[in-house]
């Protein structure tokens, strides 16, 4: 059946700001849709009120509303586009379902005469609500475990009473596991039962038998109008039941489930999906099997949206789920579309992977000071990275690289665990660093079954971990005059790094490089083509890893590399990494901008990233992407085999700036503003002489780099003191002391965390009003792209402020210093391409906190804001274009305020108070005609309620 030719114009729902939950990976899922839908000649709407997100570019839909995600809203949109047919909710995570289920509920589809696509209200009734989900399962004979439903304190407790302990309490109609707990103990009942009643939206709990110990899996589903259903993924967690899926290290293809049992798994989710009402689109199912030989299967739950694990398994497979789930929705059949990477045969059909993929989550722990860092039902990561290989323990080790927490690798770099007690309750409680302790677990000599015992991880990847052990011992015999071929081919198939092989044989990483390239042994490129390389795809995206030589019949010996140089210019652009707290998805934004931007400039592009949720990391935003960790080696690698005119670091946040010291080192170009220059701007003793020079005031400051000179610097500077590490993103480390006993702790604290680094020591202008300014510079021109105030006081980071554009509250004498402290700066630091400063105002001079020559936080905010693509224009200054060759045009009736979000609630017992260090996870947008409106009242009224230390 072809597409439904009666919808013209589709409403899609984004998901809102990025909390801890529901991520970019919806920014990612939502993009793709629109672009499928446009493919189709559908004139599409879309809402979402977050502005750091590529979703709401223009360009990204006929119309983009950056409104709040509400009734009101809808309703607006409704009136303002009559023509709309159709309402696309599946791609905004659990806010847009619930958002369309309050506009179902209060008629204003039916008012409007639109229809739902890709889901019913049913099946998301059916699927959400605990008890009509579990009368479905028992109606259609697919095995769960014992559990009721509560809609009262009294119910919950007497069903805890009926299935004594340990018991899961898991909320209705919540998202990323909130309010879900295990309980262990009688004693703690109560407080969380009351906490999953609360968190429920109608105040409903099913209260379940736990399932400790058991396995847990995620099946990929997508159903046509025809009911031909295809499992896309099947995804396997390593870690057991009792970790919520988003905090899980999960490996695809399934690796430990017998075909037996994956036959009936598959069946059971089909029929869940036919079960729960007749619409065309995506589904995730989970299921728990028992760790025993029967290997029982149970339903956990089933989403009918895309998921967090959709876009996973749409980068794991090649298979874009959401672009083809809204062709679905439209009507389309499966057997009608075209498999997207080989161009040839159709979308009907199951992707078959010849390669490993390991996701691992990251966690950013240290912005909550107290939080409870054990991982349970309740999500707390932030983001996530993804390794390909051509084994697991490959793909292991490529994730563990990606990861930006100073590691390189599983194990092999002396930063393990060797205390006994310590590893074993690491191991009992799981926390962000089990994948790395398990490998210490072994080093230590503990019994893989007792390791098994306590984590119940299955058998089959500790032995995976207990070999790669086996042979960091043997690499260890030989020093790096001595290592066979074999040893160093065998290490780099199993995806330990050359810094880890270095720190086996006792040498420079820069030695085990040289002795690579003596023995031939390089990285060759693979496709991820959806099929095992049974068709030709045509898809230019690639992932690396390490082949034995394959010797001709001519005795020639070669190894394939599937990854062939063309003779175009080339541009690389690095991209951010796993989303975390002060480095999120603004940066993916920039790099996409900066892919195309480079694209119209006639280059070829090339995009490096290991983060599955991003929309740099489609297969079609870049004309090549290396899905590969943004981690030294590997980069030095594909520029050796690309080759291209150089690599642009300042779209990619603090993970691409700090490779640009060794790209210097090494030789490579880096395009637009020079590593001299980001340099300078972060080493702040010669930043301050610049200032000096260019008779710009700044905060007196001194630098220390132990507890000592922190404590004669404070008799020169006095208190209240703001104290912060070089080199760090969103503010991590920064504190305001009051007196020397905070100072001596801080500083302690820091030079353990984070040895060697140098301290910054700044008096703290308390009540002074903070600004800040981006530009676009050619090293000649600037031009101010936006100034914003600060409506929180200054020692609130930026990243957690209300900023206001423009400001409300500068005069001109002050806006004025304002500009030409940037355009002073900016052409000072011979800045090609973004910058952006920093400012404390006070008694209305204008003083320099800090300045950042590359893309930030708030450009996207800005190009939203004033309808501009800044960072198209910037990129091309970095490859060579003036900033006098833009005409610029910014639009913005009344103002604009950047709202930060916070996910306090995922930890309970934090401190919620404000102060240097960045904690928001996201932000969302707010336009207001004038400073009269109620919202920026009460913004302004509380501004200094949660300003601490």
């Amino acid at each position: 059946m072809p597409k439904d030719l009666s919808i013209k114009t589709v409403l899609i729902i984004g998901s809102g700001p990025i909390i801890i939950g529901q991520a970019c990976e919806f920014d990612y899922s939502g993009s793709q849709s629109a672009r499928s839908l446009r493919e189709e000649g559908i004139k599409v709407i879309l809402i979402n009120s977050n502005p750091a997100t590529i979703m709401t570019d223009p360009k990204m839909a006929d119309h983009v509303y950056l409104k709040p995600l509400t009734t009101k809203s809808i309703i607006e949109i409704l009136t303002a586009h009559p023509d709309i047919d159709a309402v696309l909710p599946t791609m905004g995570g659990q806010t847009a379902l619930n958002l369309c289920l309050e506009a179902d509920e209060k008629g204003i589809w039916e008012d409007f005469n639109v229809k739902l696509i890709g889901v019913d209200i049913n099946a998301i009734n059916v699927t959400e609500d605990r008890e009509q989900f579990k009368q479905l399962l028992t109606r259609i004979d697919i095995p769960f475990a014992p559990a009721k439903t509560a809609t009262s304190f009294l119910e919950g407790k007497e069903i805890a009473q009926e299935f004594g302990f340990p018991l899961v309490i898991r909320p209705s109609f919540t998202l990323g596991g909130t309010g879900a707990a295990f309980v262990h103990k009688e004693e703690d009942f109560d407080t969380l039962l009351t906490r999953g009643l609360e968190a429920s939206p109608i105040h409903e709990v099913l209260i379940d038998k736990a399932l400790l110990g058991w396995k847990e899996y995620e099946l990929e589903l997508l159903r046509d109008k025809n009911d031909n259903v295809v499992i896309i993924c099947t995804i396997e967690n390593m870690d057991a039941m009792g970790i919520h899926t988003g905090d899980s290290i999960t490996v695809a293809p399934a690796m430990t489930l017998s075909d037996r049992t994956f036959q009936r798994m598959r069946d059971m989710a089909i029929k869940m999906m036919r079960s729960i009402g007749n619409f065309a689109g995506g589904c995730n199912v989970q299921f728990a099997v028992s760790p025993d030989e029967k290997e029982d299967i149970v339903a956990i739950e089933i989403n009918p949206r895309v998921s967090r694990s959709s876009a996973l398994a749409s980068k794991a497979t090649g298979y874009p789920i959401a672009k083809i789930a809204s062709k679905l929705a439209l009507g389309y059949n499966l057997d009608e579309l075209q498999n997207q990477i080989t161009k040839s045969t159709s979308a009907l059909f199951e992707p078959t992977l010849d390669y490993v993929i390991v996701k691992i989550p990251r966690w950013n722990f240290d912005k909550f000071e107290g939080a409870d860092r054990t991982l349970g039902l309740q999500m707390k990561s932030v983001g996530e990275v993804m390794g390909i290989g051509r084994s697991f323990q490959e793909a292991l080790q490529k994730a563990t690289q990606s990861l930006e927490i100073k590691r390189n690798g599983i194990g092999a770099d002396g930063k393990g665990y060797k205390d006994y007690d310590q590893i074993l309750e690491k191991l009992e409680f799981a926390s962000w660093d089990r994948v790395f302790v398990i490998y210490d677990a072994i080093a230590l000599g503990i019994p893989l079954s007792t390791i098994h015992d306590i984590t119940k991880i299955d058998m089959w990847y500790l032995k995976q971990y207990e070999e790669m052990y086996a042979l960091e011992k043997e690499v260890s015999n030989f020093t790096k005059e001595t290592l066979p071929r074999e040893l160093m081919l065998d290490a780099k198939q199993k995806g330990f790094s050359d810094r880890q092989i270095a720190h086996m044989l006792g040498c420079l990483e820069s030695e085990v490089h040289a002795l690579r390239m003596t023995q031939n042994i390089n990285r060759v490129y693979k496709l991820v083509d959806t099929c095992a390389a049974e068709f030709v795809a045509q898809t230019p995206y690639y992932y690396s890893t390490f082949e034995a030589e394959i010797q001709k019949p001519d005795g020639t010996v070669y190894v394939s590399n599937e990854s062939k140089r063309s003779d175009k210019k080339k541009v690389i652009v690095l991209g951010s990494g796993p989303n975390r707290i002060g480095q999120g998805i603004e940066f993916d934004y920039s790099c996409v901008h900066g892919v195309m931007a480079a694209s119209e400039m006639g280059y070829e592009t090339i995009m490096i990233n290991c983060n599955p949720e991003t929309v740099s990391t489609d297969f079609d935003t870049a004309d090549k992407l290396y899905f590969e960790p943004v981690f030294w080696e590997h980069i030095y690698d594909i520029i050796q085999h690309e080759k291209p005119e150089g690599v642009i670091v300042q779209l990619g946040g603090q993970t691409a700036l700090k490779l640009a010291e060794k790209l210097e080192k090494w030789g490579v170009k880096i395009l637009g503003t020079s590593f001299e220059a980001l340099d300078l701007a972060e080493d702040r003793g010669r930043f301050s002489e610049l200032l000096t020079e260019l008779n710009i005031p700044f905060p007196r400051f001194g630098i220390a780099q132990t507890a000592d000179e922190a404590s004669k610097l404070a008799d020169e500077l006095d208190f209240p003191l703001l104290v912060r590490p070089s080199y760090v993103l969103g503010g991590q480390g920064m504190k305001i002391v009051i007196n020397k006993k905070e100072l001596e702790t801080h500083v302690i604290d820091l030079l353990k965390s984070i040895p060697g680094n140098k301290l910054l020591l700044d008096h703290y202008l308390a009540g002074a009003i903070e600004a800040e300014a981006d530009a676009i510079c050619d090293g000649e021109n600037v031009y101010i792209i936006g100034i914003m105030e600060h409506i929180e006081p200054c020692g609130v980071h930026s990243g957690d402020s209300n900023a206001t554009l423009p400001p409300f509250n500068l005069g001109e004498f002050v806006i004025q210093q304002i500009k030409d402290h940037t355009k002073k700066i900016a052409i000072a630091l011979k800045t090609k391409g973004l910058i952006n400063i920093q400012f404390a105002i006070k008694d209305d001079t204008v003083y320099i906190i800090e300045a950042n020559p590359r893309a930030s936080r708030t450009v996207p905010f800005i190009a939203k804001a004033y309808g501009e693509p800044y960072v198209n224009y910037a990129t091309k200054v970095m490859l060579g274009a003036k900033v006098t060759d833009f005409t610029f045009n910014p639009q913005l009736k009344g103002y604009a305020i950047k709202q930060p979000v916070f996910s306090f609630n995922k930890f309970p017992k934090v401190n919620k108070a404000l102060g240097p260090e960045m904690k928001s996870t996201g932000e969302s947008i707010l336009f207001i005609d004038s400073l009269k409106d109620d919202a920026f009242y009460e913004l302004y009224s509380r501004r200094k309620m949660y300003l601490s230390k």
